[in-house]
């Protein structure tokens, strides 16, 4: 029976990329509002950007998006959006969004900021799974509320849980779960009052701890950086701001592209816009 609720949006992307030549090619699958715009090679052919479009502008209660990113051995993928997502009011109804990305190559996972509304109910998963001798930098930000219209994270509830495999052990889970209100979000063992959070990861060679201290002395002392397993670095930022929380983690995936990936770091065009 029709319930008077706006219809819900249930969404799924599959991004294969692939080295062909000296180029990084890739091929999708969609079905529903959830697509990749036309790849760009902003740097050269072997580094294949795009960016991921949700035409409704918003996740809302009821929602489900799926991804599913398979980077094949020797191609490079950086995979971003062309502004924040948005995760609206629940309207008695939860949504989600999962992610799945495979990597045999490299990847570079970089969207912008996720808002969550007043009174959104949003959960997220994560999962990834790395080969041996693959590379990857990610980061994921997230903004409780509108702060700029006057809205705080007062009521409704968040979920994120991210995973991270190397060659099939698992080396990292992360679990936010986050209720509108909570006292975590001013409690100094929690956000402290700051309403943007954001983690970075970054699979690459197995760290030294020289090359460690060396990478805190480069990075701002408010991302500081942590090995959590002999390859997989994590950097963390708290702020006010998406844009201050935003440079910070941008700071750290400049340094860590060098050395987990072998390239100086080169911006997509679309953040500039």
């Amino acid at each position: 029976m029709f319930d008077g609720r706006t219809p819900a949006w249930q969404a799924s992307l599959a991004l294969q990329f692939r080295r062909a030549g000296a180029r990084t090619i890739f091929a999708s699958q969609h079905h529903g509002p959830l697509r990749v715009q036309k790849p760009l090679y902003p740097e050269d052919k072997a580094v294949c950007h795009v960016a991921l479009i949700h035409p409704p502008g918003g996740i809302a209660g009821g929602d489900a998006l799926s991804l599913e990113v398979e980077v094949q051995t020797e191609a490079h993928a950086l995979i971003t959006t062309p502004g924040a997502a948005k995760w609206y009011k629940a309207n008695g109804r939860s949504a989600s969004q999962r992610a799945h990305l495979r990597i045999r190559g490299a990847l570079e996972w970089l969207p912008q900021e996720a808002i969550v509304f007043d009174e959104a109910n949003a959960r997220t998963d994560i999962d990834i799974d790395v080969a041996p001798e693959a590379a990857l930098i990610g980061w994921d930000i997230v903004v409780l509320g509108r702060t700029a219209a006057g809205e705080s994270f007062a009521a409704g509830s968040f979920a994120q849980t991210i995973r991270l495999r190397d060659d099939g052990a698992l080396q990292w889970v992360e679990r936010t779960r986050l209720a509108g209100g909570d006292a975590l979000l001013g409690s100094p063992i929690g956000l402290a009052g700051n309403t943007v959070f954001g983690c970075l990861w970054a699979m690459g060679p197995r760290w030294t701890d020289g090359q460690i201290e060396t990478l805190r002395m480069q990075l701002p002392d408010t991302a500081p950086i942590t090995r959590l397993a002999p390859r997989l670095l994590v950097a963390r930022a708290l702020g006010t701001t998406a844009q201050a929380v935003r440079r910070l983690l941008e700071v750290a995936w400049r340094e860590l592209r060098p050395p987990v990936l072998g390239r100086a770091a080169e911006a997509p065009r679309i953040w500039a816009t």
